[in-house]
């Protein structure tokens, strides 16, 4: 039986708890610092009481402390981490080999997708070393997915299905810290590849001004889950570690029915990573929620529209062309309902994203605040933000409870009560109390008492009374019965314990030997991002001579700040593959983005399929 798990973003516990009340397997959040995103740190108490709700229904939690870190914070890192196993998370994800030399507690380790794990090479390695899941690049196609899990049957493989792409391969991105000294992998990303940028030529020819060159539509995943099931991926990831509630709420119940629905076709061959049944208030819809438009990336294969020039911004979904204009008012040909308080754009004649809200609708007419300057007939237009779709999500849009049977039978001094779920948990108690025979029947009243689990996460589906006679048992006793048998504090047998666990900075860990020392059989992977002496340690440890700085220790000149397997040219149809007679001087040309910030020259290497950028 194979286990799938979607994995949610949390910015906060409140959106993690949220996250797997709406069907989330497992949730990824920040550390109170050294993630990859500076801004959505979380306290180990938060972690704590996130963790607490998770493993009640057996879902996971995973800690990101997935930057690279100076000497001077190892120490700091090496201490939080010991917090964070007492906490009980149960993974961390994590890029910065430096780790892997520090007395760690025996705490499972994921290999983020800043580790750049794009080769069943790379993947064989970090196996090799202990890590209990990797993290995939998002640039794989469905064969490279395969070729992995075929190479590397026993690791768990992790891919990205939904959200914001970034240009370069994670982990490969030096262009913040090159114009801004704020390094994507140390969590302040400034977002050089959502600004604008001019195409010019090395003789001064402006070939495409004010064009977002390097910002992708997001990624979309949910048609292709199967898909990527057959390929051997079984954590499936949704971006958004910095999204608010309502995006996390809407994303993961869509993906989550999209992965029920897998499970229920095929019954005998997946099932879940965690318990529970998720009741919803509202009907999922990815379009609904922050998009940029959607692409499949490179799943199937080099796709030209992975981007759009126009805006970074968010578009959401279309809701039909513009129809007639009034004084104050338009119209829209379409199926699409509105309601007051809508957000709407659209894309003007001069190529710029204008957005407005509706202030009133009104006979099928719609009277923003403002009209806005340059709509015209026949426009497309989106809707960004549904505002009746979205107060539903703002209140109580999601249930999750775990189904019990509940066993009352007949002991001598009294009664006992069991309860299971359908993984097997089992907790019982015994009840000593006088019996007496009713004179009216009393199971529905006892059902009625037991069924009564109020706050709780159980939920009861079938009570067996397994005794013969009509024993009278008061509604005030069988509340507290009630209460005991679902209480942390009574007696329970299961294969899902979650015990209390400490850990000492001073004791080694008992999987450093297993992470740092180097397997003959398999080629140590290319040092990336080595900023402190314990990572440098750790590759000449794995065989390496020689460890050249990360990029934000040392700036070094004439090396890529970004490496794409986004185009600029096949975005554009110049591709001298897909169209090798473009034999004009234009194509011929040494190609620069430039704004006001700085200036790249892009090096196409065909022969990988690759646009790098170095700075000029």
């Amino acid at each position: 039986m194979t286990s799938l798990e979607l994995l949610a973003p949390a910015r906060t516990a409140d959106i993690g708890i949220e996250a797997i009340r709406h069907g989330a397997d497992a949730v990824y959040i920040g550390a109170p610092h050294f993630g990859a995103r500076a801004a959505a740190g979380n306290s180990i108490d938060d972690i704590r009481r996130l963790v607490s709700y998770a493993h009640q229904f057996r879902a996971k939690v995973y800690v990101t402390v997935n930057t690279i870190l100076t000497d001077k914070e190892l120490q700091e890192a090496e201490q939080m981490i010991c917090q964070l196993y007492d906490a009980q998370v149960d993974a961390l994800i994590v890029q910065d080999m430096g780790l892997l030399r520090m007395q760690l507690p025996p705490i499972d380790l994921h290999a983020s997708t800043q580790m750049d794990n794009r080769t069943p090479e790379k993947v064989k390695w970090l196996h090799s070393l202990g890590f209990k899941q990797v993290v995939l690049a998002r640039e794989l196609t469905l064969d490279q997915i395969r070729d992995i899990h075929q190479q590397c049957p026993d690791t768990p493989l992790e891919v990205f299905v939904h959200g914001a792409l970034c240009v370069s391969y994670s982990g490969r991105c030096y262009a913040s810290e090159c114009l801004f000294g704020r390094s994507a992998n140390r969590g302040e990303c400034a977002q050089v590849c959502r600004m604008s940028w001019d195409l010019v030529t090395d003789d001064g020819q402006t070939v495409l001004k004010d064009k977002h060159l390097l910002s992708l539509k997001d990624m979309c995943q949910i048609k292709s889950l199967q898909e990527l099931i057959d390929a051997g991926a079984t954590s499936f990831k949704i971006e958004g570690r910095l999204k608010d509630m309502a995006y996390v709420k809407n994303v993961t119940a869509a993906y989550s029915q999209a992965l029920n629905r897998i499970v229920k076709a095929h019954p005998d061959k997946y099932e879940r990573a965690s318990d529970g049944v998720v009741e919803y208030a509202f009907q999922p819809d990815v379009h609904k929620s922050f998009n940029r438009g959607f692409t499949s990336y490179f799943l199937h294969g080099r796709n030209p529209g992975i981007f759009s020039m126009d805006t970074p911004k968010a578009m959401g979904e279309e809701v039909g062309k513009v129809k007639d204009i009034g004084r104050g008012w338009f119209s829209v040909a379409g199926i699409a309902k509105f309601a007051n308080g809508d957000g709407l754009c659209f894309i003007d004649n001069k190529g710029k994203l204008f957005g407005f809200r509706v202030n009133k609708v009104e006979n099928g007419r719609l009277y923003p605040l403002e009209m806005p300057k340059g709509l015209m007939p026949k426009m497309r237009l989106f809707r960004n933000f549904d505002k009746q779709f979205d107060d539903l999500l703002q209140h109580n849009s999601a249930q999750r409870y775990i189904p019990i049977d509940i066993t009352m039978s007949e002991t001598t001094d009294g009664f006992r009560l069991t309860m299971t779920d359908d993984c097997g948990t089992m907790r019982h108690i015994d009840v000593e109390c006088q019996k007496e025979l009713a004179r009216s029947h009393q199971s529905e009243n006892i059902e009625r008492q037991l069924s009564r689990l109020g706050d709780t996460i159980y939920r009861l589906r079938h009570l067996t009374l397994d005794y013969n006679k009509n024993w009278f048992i008061p509604s005030s006793m069988l509340s507290e019965w009630r209460r005991m048998l679902v209480s942390d504090d009574c007696s329970q047998s299961s294969s899902h314990s979650n015990e209390s666990v400490t850990c000492s900075i001073s004791t080694p860990a008992a999987n450093t030997d297993k992470h740092t020392n180097p397997s003959p059989a398999i080629t140590a992977a290319p040092p990336v991002n080595v900023m402190n002496d314990k990572a440098r340690d750790f590759y000449l440890h794995q065989g390496h001579k020689a460890v050249q700085w990360a990029y934000e220790r040392e700036h070094q000149k004439d090396v890529p700040v970004m490496y794409c397997r986004h185009c600029i040219k096949f975005a554009l149809g110049w591709c001298p593959k897909s169209k090798p007679m473009y034999q004009d001087e234009l194509h011929k040309s040494k190609f620069y983005i430039q704004n006001s910030s700085g200036r790249f020259s892009l090096e196409f290497d065909c022969k990988q399929c690759m646009m790098k950028l170095y700075k000029a």
